[in-house]
């Protein structure tokens, strides 16, 4: 879930990465990180929205499903920022598993204005699914990536994320204005 959300975070800078590519020039797109970023997750999106299609998913949803407490369910408004995503996104996915069956919406005890989203019977089967090509995929990157790389890998996005998370990226050029 961690790669996920570091991807989405990441997509949050995309068109101001498009914009720095264009006022500095050319730079071969094999060796920009972000280009490799984007064309790898959009890679790994349209997989994973393939393997969701054969059960009349989407990744979005498998996502949801992966993230919601499969014992107490998860309130709402945790949902998003949980997952990295919009409310007006969240809200459609919420909408198209409902009506799927996946999920229902009970009340908050603790809160009447919000709403804890539960798992259905036939929601925590599909999450099964969804938790399996996830293991899936994770196993077979790792049969190809050493330990060494991987955890190189997931330094370099924790700190991508940080450099993000404390708009150090363009301080000096927000600085200037």
């Amino acid at each position: 879930m961690l790669n996920l959300l570091c991807m989405h975070n990441f997509f949050k800078i995309y068109y101001a990465c498009i914009v720095n590519f264009h006022i500095f020039g050319t730079m071969d797109k094999n060796k920009s990180i972000d280009h490799q970023l984007r064309a790898t997750w959009q890679a790994v999106a349209k997989m994973y929205n393939e393997q969701a299609a054969n059960y009349g998913s989407t990744m979005s949803s498998a996502f949801v499903l992966l993230t919601i407490d499969k014992q107490n369910g998860t309130p709402s408004t945790a949902l998003g920022p949980l997952m990295g995503m919009e409310p007006t996104s969240l809200s459609r996915v919420l909408k198209s598993m409902e009506d799927k069956g996946a999920i229902y919406r009970e009340k908050n005890p603790d809160d009447g204005r919000s709403v804890i989203i539960k798992l259905t019977d036939y929601g925590l089967e599909m999450r099964k699914f969804s938790k399996i090509h996830v293991y899936q995929f994770n196993n077979v990157v790792r049969e190809y990536v050493s330990e060494q790389e991987l955890e190189s890998f997931f330094k370099v996005m924790l700190t991508i994320n940080k450099l993000i998370a404390d708009k150090s990226i363009y301080k000096s050029v927000n600085r200037d204005k």
